[in-house]
């Protein structure tokens, strides 16, 4: 069975970017938002629970509603506590059932919110990609092309990283691209030698 290592960091850290090199070093990476997102939009079951939670109007003709879903959820703690224990649990099998098919020495789980849920648990070791809260989020600004009102949401909902430092085994400061692809290579080596 491969070692799992969480990857995390809070949004606009670069977590993307950084599990697209693991990645093309040939590691096997598990995205747990791009998995929701399949699961919210293909899973009979969890369409329904969603829909039942918020509404019809959760889905629309292209599919997944995801602005209006992200203005309910990221406003009510409840509502959004609700979501996630209907799409945590399809993740997490869905997770299972994906690491079964691995034969690589170690995998890269990448979960946002992986401390917040208590997910480091299930993890071998835990990676924290770190940057100051005004470069994440000029980032995220950037990249969702939405107002800071919104990513501020996003960032309410997440701890700091003054919260998840001790809980990390390995950290990388992402503010030099240079330094962090070193760091990339340092740990690829150092997660190859725990198989």
């Amino acid at each position: 069975m491969p070692k799992i290592i969480g990857l995390t960091g809070g949004i606009g850290s670069g977590k993307t970017r950084i599990v697209k090199v693991f990645s093309d070093m040939g590691v096997p990476c598990y995205v747990a938002d791009d998995a929701a997102k399949r699961l919210m939009s293909q899973d009979a079951l969890v369409i329904q629970q969603i829909k039942d939670l918020l509404g019809e109007k959760a889905y629309d003709t292209a599919g997944l509603n995801r602005a209006y879903i992200g203005e309910i959820v990221f406003s009510d703690p409840q509502k959004l506590q609700a979501l996630n224990a209907i799409v945590h649990p399809a993740v997490a099998k869905d997770f299972s059932l994906w690491l079964a098919l691995q034969k690589a020495p170690y995998v890269i789980k990448e979960v946002a919110i992986l401390f917040e849920t208590g997910g480091y648990k299930a993890v071998d070791q835990t990676l924290l990609i770190t940057a100051p809260k005004e470069v994440r989020l000029a980032r995220a600004m950037q990249r969702d092309q939405v107002n800071k009102a919104a990513i501020l949401a996003r960032m309410n909902n997440q701890w700091e990283d003054e919260q998840r430092i001790p809980l990390a085994d390995h950290m990388i400061n992402n503010m030099v691209w240079e330094d962090t692809l070193k760091e990339i290579e340092r740990l690829h080596r150092y997660f190859l030698s725990l198989s």
